[in-house]
């Protein structure tokens, strides 16, 4: 029930999709066609989250449950433990800053497309 919270949560964001373009187990969340969230839900043990390359760096330092992106760019992407010492407010920051950052790379053309629905 745990990873419903999460699913939940990116869903209810603005022109969200999901979807399992790697295999049947790594659900992704994407935002005008690029990625912000993705998971495996059958090891619901961590996130990965598009992230700034200095806040990064922060969050690594800051918090143990915070790594270099797995299988991702580790300079644009973290891996954050959900049962971890990063509390779960701040997790739902960093899912709202992962998505706010890759909604604000969209063109102009992809964001007036998203909203024509």
């Amino acid at each position: 029930m745990y990873f419903e919270e999460f699913r939940k949560y990116c869903l209810g964001k603005p022109f969200v999709t999901e979807g399992f373009p790697f295999d049947r187990s790594t659900l992704v969340f994407k935002v005008g066609g690029k990625i912000f969230f993705l998971s495996d839900i059958d090891q619901f043990i961590a996130i990965n989250l598009k992230v700034l390359p200095e806040k990064a760096i922060e969050q690594r330092e800051r918090y143990s449950g915070v790594i270099p992106g797995y299988h991702m760019n580790k300079k644009h992407w973290n891996t954050v433990q959900v049962k971890s010492d990063v509390p779960l407010d701040v997790l739902f920051e960093m899912i709202d800053d992962s998505y706010d950052l890759v909604y604000a790379s969209l063109s102009k053309k992809t964001k007036y497309e998203l909203t024509l629905g």
